[in-house]
């Protein structure tokens, strides 16, 4: 049997049933390779065509010329075991299949013949009924929206529209991802074989799992237990209420599980449960793009009374301990700062607040050791607010999470610095705080092991 990392890293691609109308999935996969700068060798089948997006047309699997590493097949389900016997003689590893029209229907014979037709060549497939796979390290967009933007955060998901909101996040940010993967049927590839795949992925520091139903838990459990141990783990798991399990057991045929067992799971092993998908996406940056803190002690610091309430009340409902300055560092922070500054936690800077004021106010801070992250509130358009946050990041070790909000073109400007520069910025300074306690739990679940060991 081939791996999942052939068909990553294929270098040799066909697209059956490309097609030269832009309405068809076969002319999106294969315009998205081409845009998305696959460098391996492309070969568009059809045999009706000539010529597709300037590539010639080839008539069938089995008339390609060249090595065939990979086939993502476009055509109706009932010719796609054929197209894999095909495949599979041409000495395909893999296969993506976007058709639908198997189990998900109720055709199950048609789906077993289809497995049965990968396993006698040794293939791997992903899907069917599947929205595809991106991983930006090959340039390799066979699936859709085009995302091109390479990062850190590797995606698998039951749901192609999740999966891909996520990766379009993050490319608007400026973050990108290493891989985004939508499994649909999982006839034989599933969450289990892109864990293990990104635990030793270079590209990928954190793993992103939309989970609708877990297949086969004597692989996935022990699959996603190692890899907590090494990266962050993030997981969003619709069917939290009885009426969400219905609904994932109409989606995919699956049952979700019993959400109270799944978060002791998450609990236990220090993975990182996101309720909602923009804390799933919020999560991963985080983990994506901050250090974990070493414990819960949290300094807010913002140009924004308001703001600044906003995330105390925020962190104190989350268990992060907004504790009092202490007077020595009050004495140095009443030193380098005008009169009207609250010297307090929240730290108010007020409204007329600069840059050079929150530098200042780090200066003072210095290393200081009665706090494990600083949330950097910019509630207003204040230019120089990267610099400032680029230089405090160099001269101490203390992770630093930024909320920008009410700045206008300074903010856009400001937050595309700092996410081009690895800086988590987040729009509210309640999900800038919810970012911070995942980090803190990532920190307490690796302290828990830590103690085991030494146990």
């Amino acid at each position: 049997m081939h791996t999942l990392a052939d068909i990553l890293l294929a270098r040799s691609i066909a697209v059956v049933g490309a097609s030269a109308n832009p309405e068809k999935m076969g002319y999106v996969i294969l315009n998205n390779l081409i845009q998305g700068g696959y460098a391996g060798a492309l070969y568009p089948v059809n045999l009706k065509e000539q010529i597709i997006l300037g590539l010639p047309c080839i008539p069938s699997v089995a008339d390609i010329p060249g090595e065939l590493d990979l086939v993502v097949v476009c055509v109706p389900a009932a010719h796609a075991a054929s197209v894999l016997r095909q495949a599979g003689a041409k000495g395909a590893k893999g296969a993506i299949i976007i058709s639908g029209g198997f189990g998900e229907i109720g055709n199950y014979d048609r789906a077993v013949e289809l497995t049965d037709a990968a396993k006698a060549y040794g293939m791997r497939v992903i899907g069917p009924n599947c929205q595809g796979v991106n991983y930006t390290a090959n340039r390799m967009c066979a699936t859709w929206p085009l995302v091109k933007s390479p990062g850190a955060i590797g995606i698998v998901s039951q749901s192609g529209t999740i999966g891909a909101e996520i990766e379009l996040l993050a490319e608007r940010d400026g973050i990108g991802v290493s891989c985004f993967a939508a499994l649909g049927n999982k006839s034989d590839i599933d969450e289990a074989d892109f864990i293990d795949f990104f635990v030793s992925d270079p590209h990928t520091k954190v793993i992103a799992l939309n989970i609708e139903g877990i297949g086969d838990p004597e692989r996935f459990i022990p699959a996603i237990t190692r890899a907590a141990r090494i990266k962050p783990v993030v997981a969003l798991k619709p069917g939290r209420t009885e009426k969400g399990m219905r609904a994932v057991a109409s989606h995919t045929s699956s049952i979700a599980g019993n959400d109270r067992l799944f978060t002791a799971f998450c609990r236990k092993y220090g993975i990182i449960r996101a309720d909602d998908l923009t804390e799933f996406y919020d999560f991963c940056k985080a983990a994506a793009l901050s250090k974990t803190p070493m414990g819960p002690r949290v300094l807010i610091i913002s140009s924004s009374g308001g703001a600044g309430i906003l995330s105390a009340d925020a962190a104190d409902e989350a268990g992060l301990d907004i504790r009092a300055i202490s007077g020595e560092t009050i004495a140095r922070l009443g030193q380098a700062l005008p009169s009207q500054c609250v010297l307090a936690n929240p730290l108010d800077l007020t409204g007329d607040a600069t840059a050079s004021r929150y530098e200042a106010a780090f200066d003072a801070l210095g290393g200081n050791s009665e706090f494990d992250v600083i949330l950097a509130i910019f509630g207003d358009p204040i230019a120089g607010a990267c610099k400032v946050i680029q230089r405090q990041l160099s001269v101490a070790s203390m992770p630093v999470v930024v909320s920008f909000l009410g700045g206008g073109d300074v903010q856009l400007r400001e937050t595309a610095l700092m996410h081009q520069n690895g800086i988590a910025v987040y729009p509210t300074p309640e999900r800038a705080v919810k970012a911070i306690g995942a980090l803190v739990r990532l920190r307490l679940a690796a302290a828990r092991r830590e103690r085991k060991m030494v146990i």
